[in-house]
């Protein structure tokens, strides 16, 4: 009975100690999960595209294929991926992230280029799309997955450089397996639940009893035209800014001490100067001045990679892939 009981002992402790970590594990995902935040709301706001154009009641069913891809490219391919690169090779993980970095400026500062310098339809060889509906959904859901697998990279690795390095592999698996799917669920989920307000609004305006229903549903109809320029405003924004901060930081590990110690110090000035009238907005300051500096610097880093990435980078793989296909 007593070694019965001292089993019983070990056990309830052993428990205690994997429901501490599975507490740590969770706390340290959603912690990580908050430094991916500018990739995961470009990645909410990329989505909705590969959507438009299909009927209302595919919907659903394509943002539902597009979620079980991007599980699959964080859990089955880049999970083990980051890990393998933190046992073996962490120190390619700062480089990494500021290639990842240099592509959210890049995607973002072009975005604003073509704001003011609009390219012409089919310029870039897209003509309209025709044919079979299910060849051209199996098409989308691809060309988004492909998608998805870009951007679930820089968010996995953003993750995994924000997780304790002194942790195990297995809690670095945990966490890191974690925080994609919560971030795969909040962006696939805030997608669904954009895509359909349109067809919840047009519901509400036809079977609604009371004049106020079917207002507020013409009104949700009217709006997400607007809420989808919103929110492809905000994440170009993030994309610009989380970009930036990467490749600065990145610099500042990398023993390249410029811009990043001017735009800590300006900051610092600023949270001073606040703290004299405002203490409790004092962080905030700080904050904003540091994300406005890294905006600035990602969209002027992101506008010179627009040319060299069209000069130089496309050649070289259209020529890369032109020799592969000839040799195959």
């Amino acid at each position: 009975m007593s070694g019965l009981l001292a089993l019983l002992d070990d056990v309830a402790g052993i428990a205690k100690v994997a429901a501490a970590n599975v507490d740590d594990i969770a706390g340290q995902a959603a912690k990580a999960s908050a430094k991916a935040a500018g990739a995961v709301i470009d990645d909410a706001a990329v989505t909705p595209k590969y959507v438009h154009g299909f009927a209302p009641a595919r919907e659903l069913p394509i943002v539902g294929k597009i979620a079980l891809g991007s599980i699959r490219n964080k859990l089955v391919i880049l999970l083990p991926l980051a890990l393998l690169l933190a046992s073996f090779a962490p120190w390619l993980i700062t480089p990494l992230l500021m290639l990842g970095g240099s592509y959210l400026c890049f995607e973002g500062a072009e975005k604003v280029y073509h704001l003011f310098k609009p390219h012409a339809p089919h310029a870039d060889g897209h003509m309209p799309e025709e044919g079979d509906p299910t060849h051209l959904e199996e098409q989308k859901i691809a060309g988004a997955v492909k998608t998805d697998f870009i951007l679930s990279a820089e968010i996995m690795t953003i993750i995994l450089a924000a997780l304790d390095a002194d942790q195990s592999i297995w809690f670095q698996a945990g966490a890191l397996g974690l925080a994609g799917i919560i971030i795969t669920v909040v962006v696939y989920g805030s997608v669904a639940l954009i895509v359909k307000a349109d067809d919840f609004g047009l519901w509400l305006a036809r079977v609604g009893q009371l004049s106020v229903t079917r207002a507020l549903g013409r009104g949700i109809v009217k709006f997400m035209p607007a809420l989808m320029k919103l929110l492809m405003i905000v994440g170009t924004a993030a994309m610009i800014w989380v970009g930036g901060s990467i490749v600065i930081h990145g610099l500042h590990e990398l023993g390249m001490h410029h811009p990043y110690e001017e735009i800590h110090h300006v900051a610092e000035l600023a949270s001073e100067a606040v703290a004299h009238s405002v203490a409790d907005a004092a962080s905030f300051a700080g904050w904003f001045v540091t994300a406005f500096f890294d905006g600035i610097f990602g969209l002027i880093y992101g506008l010179i990679l627009i040319p060299v990435v069209g000069k130089i980078i496309n050649p070289l793989i259209r020529a890369v892939r032109g020799k592969s296909s000839s040799t195959h």
